[in-house]
Order: C-alpha cells, then structure tokens, then sequence
C-alpha cells in the first residue's frame, strides 16, 4: 500500500493534475480571449460527465495496478514519453485554437456566420482538424504517461470513436459553407485523426 505514496506516484500522478489542469485552464482562457468574457460559459472548460468518468475510471487503473504491480509503473522510458505525447497533444490543439481565432468554437457550427472563414494556413495546412487530432494525442498520452495499459487502449478507442462520428458530421457543415473550396481542401489534407477521411 506504500506505493500510492511513492516517488513515482507523485511524479506520475502530479504530472497528469497538472497536465489535465493546464490543458482545461488554457482553453477556458483562449475562448475567452477569442470570444470575450460575456459569450463564453463554464463549458468552454470541456469538463463533461463522460469525460470526468473517463478520467476516474483511469484514476482508480492507476491506484489499483500501482498496489497489485507496481513494477507496471516504473517504465520511466514509457512515461516520458506519454509526457512527451501530452506536449505534443497541447502544441497542436492550441496551435489550431490560435490559428483560427473566432473561427474555433467548442460547439459544430449549424449556420454560416458572417465572420466565419475556412482556415487554410499555419497548421491547418498540414492537418484539416488539428484541435481534435491534438486532443486525441493529448488524451492518450495521458494515459501512457501514467503506464495505464487499458485506460491507453479505451481512450484510443472511444475518443478515436468520437471523433470518427463527429467529423463527417461537422464537414457536412463545411461543404454547405464553402462549397468547393473546402471539398478541395479536404482531399489534399487529411483529417489528423487515424482513418478518418
């Protein structure tokens, strides 16, 4: 039971609060500062219900696998990396949010604003959806960085899952938006996210 109050509990657990606390905190902030304090609510912190599961669910493998094997969390070479997934995740996710300034929301766009351009440049040429493939990156290497070897693979699977639904859904959007543009665009770039057209 002393693992829990390990050196590589802390470390380990320390870097996920502080992960999951930057990644939330700077989003709140960037929409703020996109959109203006008025037109921003606490979702824009992208804390829901399915997701605080989620991370307990990846809380209580931790707590578990570190008391019954806690040699499955000393593979300080596979946690670094995760730490360097996590950072990789972050880069591009607000990379996107700052490239597309007004243009990104939280929410799928139903209706064509006046403001609302497709975003072409910086990281949106090399990847059509770079917020969500850096969420996607960031997610998992969560959970590598914790040496979680289930909560790694359901988070691949069910984020990999939400997004291979959300983005047709989203482009349908786009396509009635831009037209051509954006079926152009779409076949020359991909999606970011693994086997999403």
């Amino acid at each position: 039971m002393t693992e829990i109050f390990s050196y590589t509990a802390y470390r380990q657990l320390s870097q996920m609060f502080l992960a999951i606390l930057f990644f939330h905190s700077s989003e709140y902030i960037l929409a703020v500062a996109m959109h203006g304090r008025s037109n921003i609510t606490l979702k824009s912190l992208l804390i829901s219900k399915a997701y605080l599961l989620a991370m307990s669910v990846s809380l209580l493998e931790y707590l578990i696998e570190i008391v019954l094997f806690p040699g499955l969390k000393e593979h300080w070479w596979l946690s670094n990396l995760g730490l360097g997934i996590v950072i990789i995740g972050e880069v591009i996710r607000k990379a996107a949010i700052i490239t597309a300034g007004q243009a990104f929301t939280h929410l799928i766009k139903v209706y064509h604003e006046e403001h609302h351009k497709l975003i072409t440049h910086g990281i949106y040429r090399f990847i059509r959806h770079p917020g969500y493939c850096g969420f996607f990156i960031w997610s998992v290497g969560t959970q590598i960085m914790l040496c979680n070897p289930i909560s790694t693979i359901a988070f691949a699977i069910v984020v990999w899952r939400f997004f291979a639904q959300r983005i047709p859904y989203e482009e349908y959007f786009l396509r009635q938006f831009f037209g051509s543009q954006y079926v152009e665009y779409s076949q020359g770039v991909p999606s970011g996210v693994p086997f999403v057209n």
